[in-house]
């Protein structure tokens, strides 16, 4: 994944035009790699929690989050983004635009856009896969591989501070803060959706579990925690919600058709429970039988989704995530069919699993352990069944007289082109109740900079009558030369160190710029270290432990 900086005023397609990468602009994502994992100890750890069931969880805590190519990354609209290693637009020693240009000053009142370049628009993303990856590779003691490092997945995994909006949509808050590096300052876009009506209020869902069986998939910490897993979902939905259960290896075949759950429960836990490792895996026999069966058994007026629960590493059948994409989009534009992925195994074909999950306007998560697994079925997959926004992008607009420079960390698969940002044909992203998303902008801004420096706007269709919404908020430079990002709110601290420590190890790569203003690692330690205490969160904690594992290891 290449993230891209620049100049404004510098043409980066070509076509007098400053999208961002590929021509139709269709996302990309891109999955990880996992390393090995102490056995027996783990399962039956995890086997304790998960069992203890999902009354131990808080309130349903939904992380934003937020990519497909065969090297894991996709951009919106089917082509392929960048390979990695490409050009980083307007990195230091390019020419800067030339003052003087007759574009009105982006106040929020002008009637006249400001230039191309000066825009930035992406599809909002809300996984949170690679930071989850990443994390336990580090854990087991190795670098994550540096192309499955997807910088806004570890901005997305946290909490954050943004008001939630009143009604359904989306909140706007807007605040940055300096770096150390002269004249850079990080810029926080933070949208917000309003918390879900409730278990007992939300709409009915229709599951079809599609289950990896293969032979991989016998490592501890894989199809043993699936099955617990789908045993603690089942007994967390309602009633009147329905779920289906397909099975794949070397061949697909349905276990259970949509089942509504009143009167059968036992019925499903007994189809989970002779799930069993076999052969080898053949993810397109899986996808194509669960999409099947989730059309068989729609529900009109339910949530209807495929979660596909596997390691992806495919080794029959099409092994080639293009082959499968026509299959899932058919079924998400024909039927409102969306696809939700979930990681395990030690060795994770993360490029794969993403890319099916994208074209299938769902996200994807990945679990390694029983208290992630207990989190995304108990908490999140439960709360995904309820939609807040369709198709939502986001689009900021940068003053030209006050901003020089400015790179989106991150995002480079989700990339929009600008002027697609009211086509509401455009594929966005898929966002649940209670959800944040964060995006990460370092901005450089011109000597004596004042007043406006930017307005960000989402908009996102209605989940059920489709109609386009927008909401906007805006930032002055004030808020971008005050404080340094060490001295700001703990949220925007945890942001910015997120950041920098994926910015450090997706440098192991090559042709990664580094966020401007990045603090080394050993300093970084002691900045989540104090996170970790302040705010008393366990997943800061977590971000504070990655950061001395990534230390040591890279010395």
């Amino acid at each position: 994944m290449t993230l891209t900086s620049y100049t404004p005023g510098h043409d980066r397609d070509g076509d007098g035009h400053g999208h961002g990468d590929g021509d139709s602009r269709d996302r990309g994502r891109g999955r990880r790699r996992r390393p090995a994992r102490p056995a027996l100890l783990a399962v039956l750890a995890a086997g304790a929690v998960l069992l203890s069931g999902c009354s131990a969880s808080g309130g349903g805590h939904d992380r934003s989050g937020g990519t497909a190519q065969e090297d894991g990354r996709r951009t919106r609209g089917g082509n392929a983004a960048p390979a990695p290693g490409g050009t980083a637009q307007g990195a230091p020693g390019t020419a800067d635009r030339a003052d003087g240009t007759t574009q009105g000053e982006d106040d929020g009142r002008r009637t006249q856009p400001p230039p191309p370049d000066y825009l930035s628009t992406f599809a909002l993303d809300v996984d949170t896969a690679s930071w989850g990856y990443a994390r336990r590779t580090l854990a087991d003691g190795k670098l994550p591989d540096p192309g499955t490092v997807r910088p806004e997945e570890f901005v997305n995994s946290f909490r954050q501070d943004y008001r939630q909006p009143d009604g359904n949509g989306f909140s706007v808050t807007v605040d940055g803060a300096r770096t150390d590096a002269a004249g850079w300052s990080l810029m926080r876009v933070g949208l917000a959706t309003r918390a879900g009506a409730g278990h007992d209020r939300r709409p009915p869902a229709a599951l079809t579990f599609v289950v990896d069986i293969s032979g991989s998939m016998a490592e501890p910490g894989r199809l043993d925690l699936v099955r617990t897993s789908l045993d603690l979902m089942t007994d967390r939905l309602r009633d009147d919600d329905s779920v289906a259960l397909v099975a794949f290896s070397d061949k697909a075949e349905t276990r259970l058709p949509m089942t509504r759950l009143d009167g059968n429960r036992q019925r499903v836990h007994q189809a989970v429970d002779r799930l069993r490792p076999t052969d080898s895996t053949n993810v397109e026999a899986g996808i194509t039988r669960g999409y099947d069966t989730a059309v068989e058994g729609r529900r009109a007026g339910a949530t209807n989704r495929v979660v596909l629960l596997s390691d992806a590493l495919a080794n029959t059948g099409t092994t080639s995530a293009d082959a499968l994409l026509q299959r899932i989009d058919g079924a998400r534009r024909d039927h409102g069919i969306t696809l939700f992925g979930v990681g395990v195994g030690s060795d994770y074909n993360d490029s794969f699993m993403e890319r099916l999950v994208d074209k299938g306007d769902g996200h994807t998560v990945y679990v390694s352990d029983a208290e992630e697994a207990r989190r995304v079925f108990c908490d999140e997959l439960p709360a995904q069944v309820e939609l807040r926004a369709r198709d939502a992008k986001a689009q900021v607009s940068f003053d030209p007289h006050n901003v020089e420079r400015f790179r989106l960390i991150g995002y480079d698969n989700r990339r929009v082109a600008d002027d697609s940002f009211r086509d509401d044909s455009v594929d966005g992203g898929e966002v649940g109740p209670g959800h944040t998303v964060t995006a990460l902008y370092a901005v450089r801004l011109r000597p004596g900079a004042s007043g406006h420096v930017a307005t960000a706007t989402v908009r996102w269709l209605d989940p059920d009558g489709r109609a386009p919404h927008e909401e906007s908020g805006r930032v002055e430079a004030s808020a971008l030369t005050g404080g340094g990002w060490e001295q700001a709110a703990p949220r925007f601290q945890v942001t910015a160190a997120a950041a920098y420590l994926a910015s450090s190890l997706r440098e192991q790569g090559g042709g990664w710029e580094p966020v401007p203003g990045a603090v080394g690692l050993g300093r970084l330690s002691e900045i989540t270290g104090r996170l970790a205490e302040r705010t008393e969160d366990p997943e800061v904690r977590q971000l504070s432990e990655a950061v001395r594992q990534a230390r040591r290891l890279l010395g």
